[in-house]
């Protein structure tokens, strides 16, 4: 992997953006959500994403230009129908707001209908906690089917990440996790590299788990929810919840016939000064953290990490050294600007 100029890379991607037909302001920042993303180390949901991007814009899976229609607002409670623009577009809109907001509510929810895709999750949260806000992000692809209801053999949801970002007095508590035990993305990944997964991370179409992903990808079987074979009611009952809180709470899911790459989406921002206070708040984030961290390590761990520990080293190492980029990922990018007849800067 190359280390690429950060400022660069957001110029270079906002630029091929642009070029296939996306309003500028909206271009720049779904670049500066995906670098974020190889900035901290969500490698499938950075530049390698861009691709994907630039043929949803070209066919219309994705629209480039406008803005959301708002379908209810209460102050503290809001909903958007996304008009199937860029999903980082829309998920920083709606944060943005909540945090102007949150100020005179306290807390402020958001759900989006019919958003494109979002990214990873955590890549938001830090213009949040260095506000000092509490912020909680949640989706699901309402027009995709992948992980079958725990004990079952049909998928019906989707793998549904949820994010939860805590401010402290040193790096914030980011905790991003995925309701399956492996992604669409790493499953389909492992198929092409006609790699296996680590363990028994998915189930054959008649249920049975398996560490073969294409299993997944082209026989008919389903991601494992997290917890695997003997507790994925826990994932299973997570990815429920986010279906529910997502689509329940924007009024669009899975009872609709909805195009490709449907997402709803769920946040939240808490101030915690509208509670016990900020300090207060911060002093025992910060303890709990500090206990978790300087917990004696088990035989092969070095060192205990928090959640979100290694995005902060990873970012400030992004920052001193340039962000990490797959070659052939920048490759790509280099020769799509070139049919663009576009300059890239890298």
């Amino acid at each position: 992997m190359a280390r690429v100029d950060q400022q660069k890379l957001r110029t270079g991607i906002a630029g091929l953006l642009a070029a296939e037909g996306m309003d500028a302001d909206k271009a720049a920042v779904v670049a500066e959500v995906l670098v974020e993303a190889d900035a901290i180390g969500h490698f499938t949901h950075g530049a390698g994403l861009v691709g994907g991007y630039l043929d949803a814009l070209k066919s219309g899976e994705m629209t480039g230009r406008g803005s959301y229609d708002v379908v209810a607002d209460r102050g503290a409670c809001l909903t958007w129908d996304g008009n199937m623009l860029p999903g980082p577009w829309l998920v920083r809109s709606a944060l943005d707001l909540a945090a102007e907001r949150v100020a005179t509510h306290g807390v402020v929810t958001v759900a989006i209908r019919r958003s494109h895709h979002t990214g990873a999750l955590a890549a938001y949260m830090k213009r949040l906690t260095d506000r000092g806000l509490i912020a909680e992000i949640s989706c699901s692809t309402a027009s995709a089917a992948r992980m079958a209801p725990f004990g079952g053999t049909t998928p019906v949801l989707t793998p549904n990440p949820v994010a939860f970002a805590f401010p402290t007095d040193g790096d914030a508590v980011v905790v991003d996790v995925s309701s399956s035990i492996a992604t669409t993305t790493m499953t389909r990944q492992l198929a092409s590299a006609g790699e296996r997964y680590p363990g028994a991370w998915g189930l054959t179409a008649a249920g049975v788990p398996t560490d073969d992903p294409e299993e997944v990808v082209s026989r008919g079987g389903t991601l494992m929810p997290l917890g695997g074979a003997e507790k994925g009611y826990k994932g299973f009952g997570l990815a429920l919840a986010v279906d529910l809180l997502s689509q329940g709470l924007s009024g669009s899911g899975r009872a609709d016939t909805l195009g490709q790459m449907t997402l709803s989406v769920f946040i939240q921002v808490i101030d915690p000064a509208a509670f016990a206070g900020t300090d207060a708040f911060l002093h025992q984030a910060s303890h709990t953290a500090g206990l978790c961290r300087d917990n004696p390590p088990a035989p092969g761990v070095t060192k205990v990490r928090v959640p979100g520990d290694g995005a902060a080293a990873s970012r400030r190492k992004a920052a001193a050294e340039g962000v990490a980029v797959d070659d052939a990922v920048l490759a790509g990018l280099a020769r799509r600007a070139a049919a663009h007849g576009l300059d890239w800067p890298l």
